[in-house]
């Protein structure tokens, strides 16, 4: 049998070893699906509902594999739908294949049905490498620097292929004038910074006395060593949200998420010091980094554009973060005086002593800190933990501690709503011996998670380990909007834009033969959690919680305390009460010893 050029383009995602596309069918891929077909489905066709959450399965399947994830669309309005997925894969540095159908060759520039200009739309968010195949000769070349720059770069490429370019024999470039053959394969690599600039970096550090750390999804690879400068330097370690699983957080000295939704220790620990080490870390918030003046700094990044950035560094470190540390800890004193690093962990014990009070606050049906911290110690060492953006997202920094192998993510830099059941599908495909868990809204469950219920549905019998929980935090109001309006704008709940209709989530989970339960009550909030974990089967928790929450952020003034309150009350007097026991819980958080001040 003649080997189709869509033959070729499987047939290389295998000898990349890629298993898994994440995609929709559309009939600008009718020759790919055809070739599938012939592949025995090598690699796997996994039918999303959306092309955009076909996206988000890939970024997700990347985040918690290691490995380059590949999505597949039509032409036109398939490929439109990608972008959110792409740019969330671009944004957070994660390797992102698309590959894309287009009308045939013969109809292009005909303003014909489906026809969009592709390197256009995708020139942003693939702009490290775009092309469209027009003669079966561009391949593997192309496919292969699609393949090869994504691991390469952390980045977003894209492969368009003219549905007719799909249907033509392949034949291999020749040893001829204006041909590109091609190779397999990236190797691995280190960059490592000059030993001169390592020093400088040590003679910093070194001079110090209260030395802070922010690690980064770039430190991953190098727990050990960050422990190890950790401990030498007596220093305490923040973690950006997309670092959450990069420590543990049952180190003393390890505060926590940093940042809006970030934990007070954090705040503390960047407001005090007087030296930062950054690693791997692209952070945007320089207001919750110490003030400019204050400390002296030092970046470690593997990536040359990402340096210099959000902070004035006196020395920029360009080099693998492992690799990096290495060179940086024979050249670094131990500190003697341990006080500063006594008071971090002072502030860490304290905080999840406000934490267990956060939680203990009664709510109207559900406090929704309390239905996270509950899970806390029930989650098995080797769970796979997504967020979606919105106030679920603030309880997952704060209140779920990582230990053993657990990793967690979210969409950290686009911080799209949506990203959170496709993640965990994601995961599942990448580690289907282990749980995954998806913590997310009621809005972003609306928006596309309850449609992604399905393909749990269509794939729950292939992963070895069935449990993929789905906790909806149902409070019936686009929540994090909602406070961020009270807070900075003095604003009431504008309800037209903000209040959601109650769906009956554990109802439709269950009609599709996935277990459902809605929690309506605390007292059934542990049990909920310990059924979906002993689970035979995916499980959607629909646990109905009060808006009234406050996500109060570390870095909360009085005067945007005061002004939710009254925006609140303005709102609805009744609705007020949860409000002033989250400030009673703040008034305990941000004075020592939880003691109540007169003012």
């Amino acid at each position: 049998m003649s080997t189709k050029v869509s033959d070729l383009i499987l047939r290389r995602l295998r000898e990349w070893g890629v298993e898994h596309v994440f995609g929709y069918p559309g009939d600008g891929i009718n020759g790919l699906l055809a070739a599938w077909g012939r592949a025995a489905d090598r690699p796997e066709f996994i039918q999303a509902r959306h092309e955009e959450m076909a996206a988000f399965q890939a970024v997700g399947y990347a985040k918690f594999s290691g490995r380059v994830g590949v999505c597949a669309a039509t032409s036109g309005p398939g490929a439109i739908h990608l972008l959110n997925g792409l740019y969330d894969a671009k944004l957070d540095h994660v390797p992102v294949v698309a590959i894309v159908g287009q009308t045939d060759r013969s109809a292009m520039g005909g303003s014909y049905q489906q026809e969009v200009d592709l390197h256009s739309l995708f020139k942003d968010v693939a702009a490290d490498f775009c092309e469209t195949v027009t003669v079966p000769e561009q391949l593997p070349n192309v496919l292969d620097r699609a393949l090869r720059t994504a691991y390469a770069r952390r980045t977003v490429t894209a492969l368009i292929v003219p549905g007719d370019v799909q249907q033509l024999e392949y034949s291999p470039p020749a040893h001829a004038f204006k041909m590109v053959p091609s190779s397999l394969g990236v190797s691995g690599y280190a960059p490592l910074p000059a030993q001169q600039d390592v020093a400088r970096a040590a003679q910093v550090l070194n001079d110090g006395e209260k030395v802070a750390i922010l690690v980064g999804q770039g430190a991953r690879g190098a727990r050990t060593q960050v422990e190890a400068v950790a401990e030498t330097l007596g220093a305490g370690v923040a973690k950006a949200l997309l670092g959450k699983d990069v420590l543990p957080d049952g180190m003393p000295w390890v505060t926590g998420a940093i940042g809006l939704l970030g934990t007070r220790p954090s705040y503390e620990l960047m407001r005090d010091c007087d030296t930062l080490l950054v690693i791997g870390s692209s952070f945007p918030y320089s207001q919750f980094l110490p003030e400019f003046d204050q400390a002296r700094a030092v970046q470690i990044d593997i990536d040359p554009f990402m340096v210099g950035l959000r902070y004035p560094f006196e020395v920029n470190l360009v080099g693998d973060a492992a690799a990096t540390l290495d060179m940086l800890l024979p050249l670094l004193r131990r500190k003697k005086a341990r006080k500063w690093r006594e008071r971090v962990e002072s502030n860490v014990a304290r905080w999840w002593q406000v934490m267990e009070r956060r939680a203990a606050v009664s709510a109207d049906p559900v406090n929704p800190e309390y239905v996270v911290h509950a899970l806390d110690a029930l989650l098995p060492d080797d769970v796979i933990l997504t967020a979606d953006s919105g106030s679920a997202a603030n309880w997952y920094a704060r209140h779920l501690r990582m230990r053993g192998s657990m990793r967690g993510s979210l969409s950290g830099t686009l911080a799209t709503m949506g990203p959170g059941v496709p993640y965990a599908i994601g995961a599942k495909f990448a580690h289907p011996d282990r749980p995954a868990l998806a913590l997310v809204g009621d809005g972003a469950m609306q928006m596309n998670g309850l449609a992604e219920l399905v393909t749990v549905a269509k794939y729950r019998q292939r992963w070895s380990d069935p449990r993929l929980i789905v906790a909806v935090l149902n409070n019936q109001d686009l929540n994090q909007v909602t406070w961020e309006m009270r807070a900075m704008s003095g604003a009431p709940e504008f309800e037209p834009s903000q209040r959601l209709p109650d769906v009956p989530y554990a109802d439709f989970a269950t009609s599709i033969g996935l277990l459902g339960i809605r929690v309506e009550k605390p007292d059934d909030v542990e049990d909920a959690w310990r059924r979906a974990l002993a689970a035979d089967r995916p499980c959607v928790l629909d646990f109905r919680t009060d808006p009234d929450v406050p996500p109060i952020p570390p870095h909360a003034t009085w005067d945007q305390i005061e002004a939710a309150a009254a925006a609140i009350v303005r709102g609805d007097p009744h609705r007020a009460g949860v409000l002033r026991q989250g400030v009673k819980a703040k008034i305990q958080e941000m004075l020592p010893g939880g003691r109540r001040r007169e003012h």
